[in-house]
Formats: structure tokens, C-alpha cells, sequence
């Protein structure tokens, strides 16, 4: 049975519709599923003899290739994924969606939520509502609820209006976004200064923290709510860590180091080990109580160097994923 490229195309993708998993359809251009579907709709049976010979013929021009590219710059910037830097990614996909070569929403998405939260209070309410139809829904709750409540009831209301749009008017909105977006001012440092003060604090001693966060108090309470909130020290770990993460958390540092950590007994300090000592098997626990008894006196820079040590494991495993912490809550936000 003699068959078209197209048919032999149709027979192969057939056959690859078994493993769910390996069929990306979506990412072929529109014209492209379209005629594929088409010819796949005209075709019936195809006997054994014909199906291996299109196999045969589709393995030895895979075999001929001997590399192969996206052939787009969205799929050059997937394929290379974290390979480049932020700046040059970014650049780059400006340079495609401004094109019109790559697809504006797909940058628009992965837009900071403060940016994101600029566009949608200093655009047309028309306009942010198609944003919120094409953002992921948790990233589209999520801004909705920082909109205010006048804000939020026009966006509300001009989403009835989204249903007849285009997918070239919607494409030229995402382009008109996109160059509000790049119009927004960006800062030097990704992190806030709060953030970033309270990094640095992290492994300061608790006097020069104490005595820092005092003056940040008297001179600019709100950013030192901002640092005490960043902070997180040793003797956070009761009320910030789980219980069920203790054991992967001691398994991250030396023995030498958990033991000199927990050998605190007093204060904040002696509650944090002692969480840690609970949370662990009564086997474990009783063995590290003895090693901290033989320790006899350690000096206090070297429990508080200890400490910095298994919270920096705590803070690693935090940004690998693997554990999150809770979240602090200061005293203004109880009261």
C-alpha cells in the first residue's frame, strides 16, 4: 500500500498515541495539527506489512539526523534552560514576543507577583482582565486578592467581555503588557533590604543582633519588622520547624556540630535543643544526650557557630525544597 509523507506522518503519530506520555501535539503550530488531523480522519486500515515499512523508513531518518534544534527561540530557551543568565533570558524572549515570533504570555507569566500587581493596578481594567484569563489560576487568585475592592468588582465585571476575543487581539494584548512591563522600573537587588539585613544578622552573635535590631527599631520601625522577620536563628526553630523535619535536619550536619548545637540548657536556646532532642527517636536522643554530657563545657562562640551551622542546613534544605518553614508571626500581626 503506497502512502503520502503526510499518511506515513499519520500512521507513526498512531502508533505513538498508545504512550500518552510521549505525544506533544500541542506544541506542532496550528496548520500543522490541523492537516494532521485531517488526514488522520481520512484513513482507515492499514495492514501489518505497510505500518513496519513506515516504522523501518521513520527509525533510519531518525538515524540520519545527526543533531536537531527547536527551530524557535522559545524552544532554544527551554532546551537551555538555567543555562543562561536572567538578564540574557530575558532579553531574548523580549526580542521573540516583540517579533512576534514568541508567545508574550509565556514571559508575561513568569513576571514577579509586585510586577504583575503594577500592571493590573495601572492598566485598563480590560486589559487586566484577559491578563487574569491567561495567567495560571493560582497566580491569578493570587493577584486578584492584593487588587483593591473597587479594583477588584471592575476587573470582576470586564471579564464578561473576554469571551469573543481573538487570538491575534489577544496576542497584541500580551504585547501591549509586556511593553508596560518592561517600562516598570527594576532595582539592582532582586532581594529586599530587609531580607538581605536579615540574612546578614542570621550569623551575627546575639549581641551585635540585639543591639542592630534595637537601633533599626528606634530609627525605622517598619523595615526592622521586615529584618526581624528575614531572621531566623537557632532558637526560632521550635516555632518555625515542623516536627517531622527534625530527623531529615540532624542527618545534614556532622555529628560533632549537632552535638555541640544541642549542648544550649538554658534560655531560648536550651528549648530549641530540646525540641530537637524530642523529635527524634528515643535511641537517637538518649545517645546524643550522653555525647553532650561528655562534652563538658563548650565555649559559647562555638555553640553559637554550631547553631549557625545547623540553621544554615535548615535554610538550604528550605530553598531545595525539601522542607518549609512556618511562617513568622509578630507580635503586631497577633494583636
Amino acid at each position: 500500500m503506497a502512502l503520502t509523507q503526510r499518511q506515513k506522518a499519520a500512521v507513526i503519530v498512531r502508533l505513538l498515541l498508545d504512550d500518552e506520555d510521549e505525544v506533544r501535539l500541542n506544541q506542532l503550530d496550528s496548520a500543522t495539527q490541523n492537516l494532521l488531523a485531517e488526514e488522520m480522519a481520512g484513513m482507515e486500515l492499514i495492514d501489518r506489512q505497510t505500518r513496519d515499512a513506515v516504522i523501518t523508513e521513520f527509525c533510519d531518518r531518525l538515524e540520519s539526523v545527526g543533531v536537531t534544534f527547536p527551530g524557535n527561540l522559545d524552544g532554544t530557551l527551554a532546551m537551555l534552560g538555567g543555562k543562561l543568565s536572567a538578564d540574557s533570558t530575558d532579553h531574548l524572549r523580549r526580542i521573540a514576543a516583540m517579533s512576534g515570533k514568541g508567545d508574550p504570555w509565556a514571559r508575561i507569566a513568569e513576571l514577579p507577583q509586585k510586577s504583575l500587581l503594577a500592571l493590573a493596578n495601572s492598566e485598563s481594567v480590560e486589559l487586566i482582565a484577559l491578563m487574569l484569563s491567561k495567567l495560571p489560576v493560582p497566580v491569578a487568585s493570587a493577584l486578584f486578592t492584593e487588587l483593591s475592592r473597587d479594583r477588584a468588582r471592575t476587573v470582576a465585571q470586564a471579564m464578561s467581555l473576554t469571551g469573543e476575543v481573538s487570538p491575534a487581539a489577544l496576542h497584541r494584548v500580551g504585547l501591549v503588557l509586556l511593553q508596560a512591563a518592561d517600562a516598570l522600573p527594576r532595582p539592582g537587588l532582586a532581594t529586599p533590604a530587609s531580607d538581605r539585613m536579615g540574612a546578614i544578622l542570621n550569623f551575627a552573635t546575639a549581641e551585635l543582633r540585639d543591639d542592630v535590631l534595637d537601633s533599626l527599631e528606634r530609627e525605622d520601625a517598619g523595615f526592622a519588622g521586615g529584618v526581624r522577620r528575614a531572621i531566623f536563628i537557632f532558637a526560632h526553630i521550635p516555632s518555625r520547624v515542623e516536627p517531622r523535619d527534625v530527623p531529615r535536619i540532624t542527618r545534614e550536619v556532622d555529628q560533632a556540630v549537632l552535638i555541640r548545637a544541642l549542648s544550649s540548657t538554658s534560655g531560648p536556646e536550651g528549648e530549641a535543643a530540646n525540641f530537637i532532642l524530642s523529635n527524634l527517636s528515643q535511641r537517637m536522643a538518649d545517645g546524643l544526650r550522653e555525647e553532650i554530657e561528655g562534652l563538658g563545657k563548650v565555649a559559647l562562640r562555638d555553640v553559637e557557630a554550631a547553631g549557625n551551622e545547623l540553621v544554615a542546613a535548615i535554610r538550604r534544605l528550605e530553598s531545595q525544597g525539601d522542607l518549609t518553614l512556618v511562617p513568622l508571626v509578630t507580635d503586631d500581626e497577633l494583636g
